[in-house]
């Protein structure tokens, strides 16, 4: 469904321009403001372990909070926006900044206890290992003919 914009003989060249410029380059800087950031992450398991991976690229691994409560998991940080020239000075900011946090709910599965964090490359690795009982395990069949005549020989 289109929109219709209402023309107003004041301003509107400026109201135009404003919204070809803002269309044209993306959101405007009040735009990104309101954005919230959320960090991708990855979620694998495997035999043994869960592994969640989090980008986090410009947070220093002190200024992360990582907490357990209730089976939940939680990563809380922040990005702070780092003026390194006069904000004049920047053409384009499409990196997002502030706060964020994502939590995601665990099997009665794991072992909160053991949880690992790695942070390499602004890469945060967490392996959740899962608890002995719920790890796979092998079961050997023996073969009725092939057992007893292994036994007979010896």
């Amino acid at each position: 469904m289109a929109t219709l914009d209402r023309w107003e003989p004041r301003g509107s060249f400026d109201t135009q321009l404003n919204r070809l410029f803002s269309d044209f380059f993306g959101r405007t800087s009040q735009e990104q403001n309101l954005t919230p950031w959320v960090p991708p992450v990855d979620i694998s398991e495997g035999g043994h372990e869960l592994v969640v991976k989090a980008d986090l690229p410009d947070i220093r691994p002190e200024e992360l909070d990582i907490r357990v409560e209730n089976n939940i998991l939680t990563i809380r940080g922040e990005r702070k926006f780092e003026k390194v020239a006069d904000e004049k000075n920047y053409l384009r900011v499409e990196r997002s900044y502030g706060s964020f946090a994502r939590s995601f709910a665990l099997a009665n599965t794991v072992n909160t206890e053991a949880i690992k964090a790695d942070y390499k490359d602004g890469v945060l690795t967490l392996t959740i290992p899962k608890r002995e009982e719920a790890k796979p395990k092998q079961i050997k069949v023996n073969v009725g003919g092939h057992a007893s005549a292994a036994a007979a020989a010896r």
